[in-house]
């Protein structure tokens, strides 16, 4: 449901989204630092600023870091770049999902709540390819949130191209 970018400056990747593939408006969050973030198991307070849009029903999601504490995002600028981050798939359960991925042999590499209810946890394998899979937790507050930014997309006409998110 979501495909996920880390980007070196948000302003200029939603202008290419707008103006390349007509998507938006998108919503933007200056600051997200996340309640309890835990990156390979130890505390992190990384920063990041996000941007929300949807081309079609799918969700794209735009992350830039505002700072250089560890994080997923470091993690993957330093390995190859910007670019491709994470798919993000919703369930009910996520952490019965969780549990199913470990078994598979995935990790969880970061993990924080989310203001939608309950918590993401970012995983991926020893091949950390393509990028991470992100578990979203398909809550009530999760379905407002997506449902309010994906019909604002619904014949955009161009108006408000960047909003405040929430």
């Amino acid at each position: 449901m979501q495909m996920a970018y880390v980007v070196k400056d948000i302003n200029d990747a939603m202008h290419w989204w707008m103006h390349n593939c007509r998507v938006g408006p998108w919503f933007l969050l200056e600051s997200f630092t996340g309640p309890e973030q835990r990156y390979r198991g130890e505390p992190t307070s990384a920063d990041i600023k996000l941007a929300m849009s949807f081309s079609g029903h799918m969700n794209i999601e735009l992350i830039q870091p505002k700072d250089n504490r560890p994080s997923v995002y470091k993690e993957t600028i330093d390995r190859r770049g910007y670019g491709f981050h994470h798919l993000g798939i919703a369930f009910a359960d996520v952490l019965m999902e969780r549990a199913a991925f470990e078994k598979r042999g995935y990790s969880v590499a970061f993990e924080t709540p989310v203001p939608s209810g309950g918590s993401v946890y970012y995983l991926n394998d020893e091949t950390r390819e393509p990028g991470f899979i992100e578990l979203i937790p398909a809550t009530s507050g999760m379905d407002e949130m997506f449902t309010k930014f994906w019909k604002a997309t619904v014949d955009w006409d161009g108006d408000e191209p960047i909003r405040p998110f929430g």
